[in-house]
């Protein structure tokens, strides 16, 4: 459960987001899984942490004397561990707002991931250091004179999908599903007992037992 300290670990290591997306699903939550046009920097690596939120605003101007990264300063400099950070940025074509400065400052802090439908920079140096994003695209953009953080940590769209602070990030080679806080502590539970019964599942049918035969025994697929 939440607050456990082998909570997210757990999740880390034996769930997936096609199983908390199929749980959700069945609960009546059919939109948390963000489009497959936001990626993983490196598919090798699993997020799962609690949402911190920032909404970015298109601007067209650079104006003098102006701190344009004040709420995005103040946004990672309070993130705490197993926060992911998450910028959504209203399908702008213009906004970059992560790169390696802002990753090192996370990981310093004990964040584990970053989510934005915008863009991201600096990615080698990010994929050294190990730390999960998951993006809209790649550019050398900076943010400055383009977009800036209107408010942090209030319910945002990112690539559409509804994020509240707090819900459950989990991403993963295939994608990142967003789990509601309303019903996180059921879709987990739900979630173990899927890949338990998709366990035995794949070792009954890497035994030559028939689909149809296993699936009538486990319902699972």
């Amino acid at each position: 459960m939440r607050g456990d300290a082998h909570y997210l670990s757990g999740i880390r290591q034996r769930l997936y987001t096609a199983v908390l997306s199929d749980v959700l699903d069945e609960l009546g939550y059919r939109h948390q899984a963000m489009p497959p046009s936001i990626r993983p920097l490196d598919d090798t690596l699993v997020m799962a942490g609690f949402a911190r939120t920032g909404s970015y605003r298109e601007v067209y101007r650079v104006v003098p004397d102006e701190n344009p990264y004040e709420l995005e300063m103040a946004l990672i400099d309070d993130l705490r561990p197993d926060d992911v950070a998450i910028f959504g940025c209203g399908g702008s074509s213009r906004i970059a707002p992560w790169g390696e400065l802002l990753t090192t400052a996370s990981l310093a802090r004990g964040a584990v991931g970053c989510v934005t439908d915008g863009f991201v920079r600096d990615i080698r140096q990010i994929r050294s250091l190990r730390f999960p994003v998951f993006h809209g695209g790649i550019a050398p953009l900076d943010s400055k004179g383009r977009g800036m953080v209107a408010e942090i940590d209030v319910p945002i769209h990112c690539a559409g999908v509804a994020v509240a602070p707090g819900d459950l990030i989990v991403g993963d080679a295939d994608g990142l599903v967003v789990v509601p806080q309303a019903v996180e502590a059921q879709a987990v539970a739900r979630a173990f007992e899927k890949v338990s019964s998709e366990d035995r599942t794949r070792e009954e049918l890497a035994a030559g037992a028939k689909l149809r035969d296993v699936f009538a025994k486990y319902r699972v697929l």
